[in-house]
């Protein structure tokens, strides 16, 4: 085709831009690619009381502001603890326990460990990390006790890590408390391998737990102790802090700007995690940042992405960033849904959280232990 017919069959394309890259006021609610179950699930919740709503945010909040917002967030979460509690399964099948492990910085670490009952063999383990921007929630939330039962039901060992936090200790925990946590409780399952009867080992989280799953595993891998990981699997990973100014230069910081996620309130659980604003481009505070000699040599990925979610872009780059560093990575995005529903609203859409469950179960069962 001549080059004047294919710009002028160009010009005549009618397009329409998603999101609020076409429509500036678009909200979620609004958006035509949001499955409509989803909506429902948010109508039918109970709104909160006066005491829950959200504090004022500047675009440049200070430490108290961001503190302020956090605790917010976890009171939130909190309040949501009755109803995941009324709505959740029967898990007759799981032999659940806990314990606790020494800490890094001399604390203690909560660990809560999910297994199928009469398992006469050696199973894949899911160490989980919970979201929460790294700074709230807990390992307790019941809509993320369900996750990791459920996990566990389909063959699998899952320990969930009650990590350092910011609203769960009486001292600010920003980085790297929390992620020296997780790496203790992945090295702690790593040597108990034999006791918990696990045959590989996989880290796997959401949001901030996202985060941290990847962080992990570049903690381990700079360490040079990147055997004791076998892959990572991680939904929506909150990897790109923001420090203010102009937002990254991806698609879908703009297209999916307020949805969920505004530029205040990831400032301020940036600001958080980094008080002093130190860690920028530090790799295991933002994995985003991580260059090829921190990537090189780590086990497989599996980023899952949401389309409507304002990071989604950020981990399809960290996937291309990956592949780029000879690791297999692979990067699926889920049309018409939002920030993570398979944990916070579980029943919304019940095969996408089946089929999530099914696919870490599969990568778990799929990764061979790199321990020679």
């Amino acid at each position: 085709m001549p080059t004047d017919n294919k710009n002028n069959a160009m010009a005549e394309l009618d397009v329409t831009l998603p999101g609020r890259l076409g429509n500036p006021e678009m909200t979620l609610f609004d958006d035509p690619r949001l499955d409509p179950r989803i909506l429902e699930a948010f109508a039918s919740m109970v709104p909160p009381s006066e005491d829950l709503l959200p504090p004022a945010l500047s675009i440049d909040p200070s430490y108290q502001e961001s503190l302020n917002f956090v605790g917010y967030m976890h009171r939130l979460m909190c309040s949501q603890y009755a109803s995941a509690e009324a709505q959740m399964p029967l898990f007759s099948n799981i032999n659940s326990s806990q314990t606790v492990i020494p800490g890094p910085a001399g604390n203690e670490i909560d660990l809560f460990i999910d297994r199928p009952n009469h398992s006469l063999e050696s199973l894949p383990c899911i160490v989980h990390l919970h979201g929460g921007g790294m700074s709230f929630d807990s390992a307790k939330n019941p809509h993320t006790v369900r996750w990791r039962k459920s996990l566990a039901q389909m063959g699998t060992v899952v320990i969930g890590v009650e990590f350092s936090s910011e609203t769960l200790g009486t001292e600010n925990q920003p980085f790297p408390n929390g992620l020296n946590d997780c790496a203790a409780a992945v090295r702690w399952a790593e040597d108990n391998k034999d006791q918990l009867g696990i045959s590989s080992l996989i880290v796997i989280g959401e949001s901030g737990g996202g985060n941290l799953a990847v962080a992990t595993a570049i903690k381990a891998n700079i360490e040079g102790w990147i055997d004791a990981i076998d892959g990572v699997y991680a939904m929506a990973p909150m990897i790109l802090g923001f420090y203010g100014g102009t937002p990254p230069s991806l698609m879908s910081w703009r297209e999916n700007l307020n949805y969920q996620g505004s530029l205040e309130m990831i400032r301020a659980m940036t600001k958080v995690y980094d008080p002093l604003d130190q860690h920028e481009t530090n790799p295991m505070a933002w994995p985003f940042h991580a260059n090829e000699d921190c990537l090189r040599g780590l086990p497989p990925h599996m980023i899952l992405n949401y389309e409507l979610d304002l990071i989604r872009d950020d981990g399809i780059t960290y996937t291309r960033n990956l592949r780029a560093a000879g690791v297999e990575a692979t990067s699926v995005t889920v049309a018409g849904i939002h920030h993570v529903p398979e944990i916070a609203m579980p029943d919304a859409v019940p095969e996408l959280t089946r089929d999530t469950i099914a696919s870490i179960v599969a990568f778990a069962k799929g990764c061979v232990s790199r321990k020679v």
